[in-house]
């Protein structure tokens, strides 16, 4: 999902004079973004299935971190600049509810520019070669493995349950709960097959 933000005309993640074409407003709307990663999870990958996709190992967008040079953080820097200079987040499941998405993730990256939240820095190294060791050294955590974890993570978030407001908050975590617990009460067919003949 990619954002970016404009002022006076002017796109605000674009500085000429930086080093690596960033502004100040860009680099905290990324630290808004990171702080907050584990509540947008929660709207960005809505469904129990959102997890099967969300497994490390396999080039998916779990760890959460940042960088211009390489794909496997959580959130890429397109090479251009100018105009085009944007933010992207890798995350966001193709169904999740693209209005929900975008507004827990903007109310993210304006709460970092607004309390200056500065991201750590950009990890230029491929993640996903990265031991667990090396993860932990750089402050590198990663997203909730479930939709339990991830509305955890939401429940304890008030920047992100502001921008749903209660209402959505409180109807999304209910019927969020109700699938979850559908969910894990299920024997499903792996199970059948990897312990029936086994006990």
């Amino acid at each position: 999902m990619n954002q970016s933000l404009t002022h006076n005309g002017e796109n605000a993640f674009y500085d000429p004079s930086s080093s690596d074409g960033l502004s100040e407003a860009c680099l905290y709307y990324v630290g808004g973004l990171l702080k907050h990663a584990g509540a947008i999870t929660a709207v960005a990958n809505q469904s129990v299935n959102s997890y099967k996709r969300l497994v490390s190992g396999y080039e998916a967008p779990v760890y959460v971190a940042w960088s211009a040079q390489n794909r496997s953080p959580l959130i890429r820097i397109p090479a251009k600049r100018g105009s085009s200079t944007r933010v992207e987040l890798r995350s966001p499941d193709p169904a999740c509810n693209p209005y929900l998405a975008l507004a827990v993730s903007l109310k993210a990256g304006l709460d970092g520019i607004k309390n200056k939240i500065a991201p750590p820095a950009p990890c230029n190294r491929n993640i996903y070669e990265m031991t667990p060791d090396e993860r932990a050294a750089l402050g590198i955590g990663s997203l909730p493995e479930n939709l339990y974890q991830a509305l955890r993570e939401l429940e304890k978030d008030p920047v992100i349950r502001e921008a749903l407001g209660e209402h959505v908050f409180n109807r999304y975590r209910e019927a969020k709960r109700i699938e979850w617990d559908r969910y894990r009460i299920q024997v499903h067919p792996w199970e059948l097959e990897e312990y029936l003949t086994k006990f």
